[in-house]
């Protein structure tokens, strides 16, 4: 089959080509419950440049060349001899990890901190290919309204920007302000969320004014232009105290100082990008009694909720398509930010 293979790694970003479009064996069935999934879309997600850059070598035990792609949607191929409710032609979308099932964490529903778990495009091959190996207990059916290629993303993208957006929902009362900083590939599907979630005011932080335009569109009441004013322009919307919850999906340069500072007393302050340091004197955290909560992508049955907002229509994804040929191409207009929104391989 073909796919997209990350043979080394580019910590300057600066090679014309991350990946090199190949032929591999295909992905065979281990386990009773293995499932091979044909792809039909697999999201390209900033993580994978990420990986490019060999930040996550340290993090998983992980020997190149392998394939990248944790966000991932198709149809089945072929089933192990343990799986009865799925038949080959069924569409599905792939929770991102092949999850230990069995782990006390999963049964407390805390998929992401399972131990024994895969995870297919960073642990293990993933989506940028023509087939996927993940487990039975990673799918999700897709009903007939929903196509692989226009969901991919949710696998990671969506799932993670619900998975922030309903802990901040829990708190928000109607009339309280949620800032939401960059809306781009996650921030765009975050608002949504919180707008059919809960009924605060939604403010959207961002440099680009198309991308404030699509806040707008996905239910932001309040604009921010991201400068050197855009603090202040917070502070002005919330009566001078900060919004109550902010979720920040840049995490990087000056937005987590800037998130911060926009975050009331005893208001939460939701970290999902990453790249930067989070910096707070213990006084500051006291005397505020902020919090600060990490995100890390979200749980099976979360995205069986995400796929239901779907559905219905209440969340849609903005996605630019390009062939699994074009991965490079993909590749380097997400990292040069001409991808405004979610990238999907197709191949």
């Amino acid at each position: 089959m073909k796919a997209a293979v990350l043979h080394q790694y580019d910590t300057k970003l600066s090679s014309p080509e991350y990946v090199t479009l190949e032929d591999v064996p295909e992905p065979k069935i281990q386990n009773p419950t293995d499932v091979i999934v044909r792809i039909g879309g697999a999201g390209v997600c900033r993580t994978d440049l990420h990986i490019v850059e060999g930040i996550w070598r340290e993090k998983v035990d992980v020997k190149l060349p392998y394939v990248m792609g944790h966000e991932n949607a198709g149809w089945i191929e072929d089933v192990g001899k343990g799986v009865t409710e799925y038949k080959r032609g069924d569409p599905v979308i792939c929770h991102p990890l092949i999850t230990n099932c069995l782990a006390l964490a999963s049964r407390r529903g805390h998929d992401m901190h399972a131990e024994g778990s895969e995870f297919p495009g960073i642990s293990t091959n993933g989506g940028y290919a023509e087939l996927l190996r993940t487990g039975v207990g990673s799918l999700i059916k897709l009903p007939q309204t929903l196509a692989p290629k226009d969901v991919a993303p949710h696998a990671d993208a969506g799932l993670t920007a619900y998975h922030v957006g309903k802990k901040a929902a829990r708190d928000l009362s109607p009339g309280e302000r949620v800032a939401v900083i960059g809306v781009g590939g996650l921030g765009h599907i975050g608002i949504q969320v919180l707008a059919a979630l809960c009924s605060a005011d939604i403010i959207a932080v961002d440099r680009s004014e198309a991308a404030l335009a699509l806040a707008k569109e996905c239910g932001a009441r309040h604009l921010v232009k991201a400068d050197e004013h855009q603090v202040e322009a917070v502070l002005e919307l919330t009566d001078g105290k900060g919004a109550e919850a902010v979720i920040d999906f840049v995490g990087e340069g000056n937005s987590i100082d800037n998130g911060l500072a926009m975050t009331r007393n005893n208001g939460a302050y939701y970290i999902v990008g990453y790249g930067g340091e989070i910096r707070i004197s213990a006084i500051d955290m006291i005397t505020t009694e902020r919090r600060i909560i990490g995100n890390l992508v979200g749980t099976y049955s979360e995205l069986v909720e995400l796929m239901e907002l779907a559905n219905r229509g209440r969340v849609n994804l903005a996605t630019q398509y390009y062939k699994l040929s074009d991965a490079n191409t993909a590749l380097h207009d997400l990292h040069h930010g001409k991808v405004r929104v979610r990238a999907v391989l197709m191949p």
